[in-house]
C-alpha cells in the first residue's frame, strides 16, 4: 500500500503531500511548545505573585529542589522518550514545563511585571525571526550547530565557575555570549527539526519527535529569555 510520502502518481503529488505534512508537523511543534511556555508562565507567575506559596519554596532547602528538577527532567526525556507513548511524552513535556515555571518563578520577586513583559516580547521577536530564518533558509547549518554547542558547553563551565567566583565581568560576558548562542541554535533546531520530518515523516516516530522539537525550542526561547532579562531586565526597588 502506497502511503502519501512513499509512490504516488506523480512527483508534484509527492512534494505537495510532503509541503503539506511538513506544515503540519512544524505546526505541532509550535503548538507543543506554546503550550508548555504558557503553562510555564502560569505556574511562575502564580507561586511568584503568592507569597503564601513563594516561600515555603525559595525561604527553604526546598529552593534547590525547584532549581535542578528541570534538569533532572531533561535527563529522563533522554533516557525515556524510546519508551513512551505519544501521549506520554507530551504529559511528561508539560509536567516538565510546569516544573520549570516554579524555577521561574523568582523573577516575579527580582523583576519588575512590565520589564518581564518588555522581555518576554523581545525575546519571542528574536526568537520567531532565527526560527523563521532556520526553516526557509537554503544554508545548511550544521557545521554551526557543532560551534555553538561547543560555545553552550563553555557558557555552562563558566557559569559553575562564577558559582565560585561571583566576577560580575564573567557573569556578563556569558550572559552576552549566551544570547548569542541560543538565538543560533533556535535556527539550528528549527532547521534539524525541518530535516528529521524529512526522513521520518509519516512514521509513528514523527509524533514524538514533534514533542522532542518542541522540547529543544522550549530550551531556546526559555534561557534567551532569562538571559535578556539578566542583561536588561529592571528590578524591584
Amino acid at each position: 500500500m502506497n502511503t502519501p510520502f512513499s509512490t504516488p502518481a506523480s512527483g508534484r503529488a509527492t512534494g505537495a503531500a510532503f509541503d503539506a505534512g511538513l506544515r503540519a508537523h512544524m505546526l505541532g511543534v509550535y503548538r507543543n511548545m506554546g503550550l508548555g511556555l504558557i503553562i510555564t508562565g502560569i505556574v511562575a507567575a502564580l507561586i511568584g505573585n503568592t507569597p503564601a506559596l513563594y516561600q515555603p519554596i525559595f525561604g527553604t532547602p526546598l529552593k534547590y529542589v525547584a532549581i535542578f528538577a528541570p534538569l533532572a527532567f531533561i535527563f529522563f526525556f533522554t533516557f525515556r522518550i524510546e519508551k513512551m507513548t505519544d501521549a506520554g511524552a507530551r504529559t511528561a513535556f508539560y509536567a516538565f514545563s510546569a516544573v520549570m515555571g516554579v524555577s521561574l518563578a523568582s523573577i516575579f520577586v527580582i523583576f519588575t511585571g512590565a520589564s518581564i513583559a518588555q522581555t518576554f516580547f523581545i525575546a519571542a521577536s528574536m526568537f520567531l525571526g532565527m526560527s523563521l530564518w532556520g526553516y526557509t533558509t537554503g544554508r545548511d547549518l550544521t557545521k554551526m550547530g557543532s560551534f555553538l554547542m561547543m560555545g553552550l558547553i563553555g557558557i555552562i563551565v563558566a557559569s559553575v565557575v562564577n558559582i565560585f567566583l561571583g566576577s560580575p565581568v564573567i557573569q556578563l560576558v556569558v550572559s552576552i555570549a549566551g544570547v548569542a548562542i541560543f538565538t543560533g541554535l533556535t535556527a539550528w533546531d528549527t532547521q534539524r527539526i525541518k530535516s528529521e520530518y524529512a526522513v521520518y515523516g509519516g512514521t509513528e516516530a514523527a509524533a514524538k519527535l514533534q514533542v522532542m522539537g518542541a522540547l529543544s525550542l522550549y530550551l531556546n526561547f526559555v534561557n534567551l529569555f532569562q538571559l535578556l532579562l539578566g542583561l536588561f531586565g529592571e528590578r524591584e526597588e
